[in-house]
């Protein structure tokens, strides 16, 4: 016999999404915290579209985290004592 889901209360089964409560701290970092607020999503999601959320977020916040050790855009810094090219 399978299992049944439980009743919500007017005698049908509930077998919706039932919310986590999830609340995401801000972290001060507004990439990182863009991401960390999709987790949110999870909550109106069944469990079946939890995975995707969470794969979702983990990719964006690696991403984050490999684009702080990009050097930044713009000309390379000179080594001190070095002429400019041309010079």
């Amino acid at each position: 016999m399978p299992e049944e889901a439980p009743e919500d209360g007017t005698g049908e089964p509930d077998d919706g999404p039932r919310p986590l409560g999830l609340r995401v701290e801000p972290t001060g970092h507004s990439p990182v915290d863009a991401h960390l607020r999709r987790l949110e999503d999870a909550d109106h999601l069944a469990v079946s579209g939890h995975l995707e959320v969470y794969e979702d977020v983990h990719r964006g916040l690696r991403d984050t985290l490999t684009a702080l050790d990009r050097p930044a855009p713009g000309p390379a810094p000179r080594a001190a004592g070095h002429p400019h090219p041309g010079s």
